[in-house]
């Protein structure tokens, strides 16, 4: 079976499946995060958060604020869904995005314990102000980085990298 191939139509039509390919994952990297709007939105009300239980409030006084954070996150997470103007019909979640997930709440947790132990010295309202801002200015910066990470794994396909062998 010998069938002659026009090397030059063979380009044009990988590159006419390719590129709006490309374009998808492109729209799905810029929507993935759901804007600085949302990564500022979500700092401040860590933000407050942190404070609020850095200033040494009374164990009910945690669990309103925790309730009332736990509450506006999701206010903020159905609110950015419904506003993303791009939604793959079936999304995956491969593991660098529970990787990165991981990694950044470790990354804040680890943030907040560590400033925690250096204001030991100051009085609690200072203390938990230093320690909620350690922690939103951790979380915002680490968030490009990770988000850019873990949406390479979908324009990759979750695939291995190239270069690896399958199953290693």
């Amino acid at each position: 079976m010998s069938t002659s191939v026009d090397a030059e139509q063979a380009w044009r039509d990988l590159q006419r499946i390719r590129v709006p390919q490309e374009r998808v994952y492109d729209e799905f990297e810029r929507s993935a995060s759901g804007g600085r709007g949302t990564a500022y939105g979500t700092a401040a009300l860590m933000w407050v958060f942190l404070a609020g239980v850095g200033i040494g409030l009374p164990r009910w006084g945690v669990g309103l604020l925790a309730a009332g954070y736990v509450g506006l996150l999701g206010v903020v997470i159905v609110t950015g869904s419904r506003r993303r103007r791009m939604q793959l019909h079936h999304t995956r979640c491969p593991g660098r995005m529970w990787a990165s997930f991981g990694a950044m709440a470790g990354l804040v947790a680890g943030t907040i314990v560590l400033a925690d132990h250096f204001t030991k010295a100051l009085e609690p309202i200072s203390a938990g102000l230093v320690q909620a801002t350690a922690g939103a200015a951790v979380y915002l910066l680490s968030l490009g980085p990770a988000n850019r990470w873990a949406a390479d794994s979908v324009r990759s396909g979750g695939g291995p990298e190239a270069g690896e062998e399958p199953g290693r």
